[in-house]
């Protein structure tokens, strides 16, 4: 089963950039529909990108045009690359992984810390 560990959090100016990634264990990483979620305080996680099993990614009109997901087969690792950074995107990030088949499995990293501040 894979597991999931987000690390490259942290203070960044408002347009500035950061990276994170999803260190992933496990054989089976690029069966899973993997994904970037983020969560405001009192608020539910929403969706910021996602990256099917075979590479078509989407995001939220939010992070459209800043954010680009992307995901290293050989390295079994999913990253967001954040540009153009602004206040409003501070909020604890995870990484999410999905499959279906045989049946349906959902994971969660534990969360990663982003704020956008000067």
């Amino acid at each position: 089963q894979v597991q999931l560990v987000e690390s490259g959090g942290g203070l960044v100016q408002p347009g500035g950039s950061l990276t994170l990634s999803c260190a992933t264990s496990g054989s089976s990483f690029r069966l899973y529909y993997m994904g970037w979620y983020r969560q405001f305080p009192g608020k539910q996680r929403e969706l910021v990108a996602s990256v099917t099993s075979g590479g078509t990614t989407e995001y939220a009109d939010s992070a459209e045009g800043r954010f680009t997901i992307s995901r290293d087969y050989a390295k079994n690792t999913l990253s967001l690359q954040m540009n153009s950074l602004k206040p409003e995107d501070t909020a604890v990030y995870y990484c999410n992984a999905r499959k279906w088949d045989p049946y349906y499995v959902e994971l969660w990293g534990q969360g990663t810390l982003v704020t956008v501040s000067s």
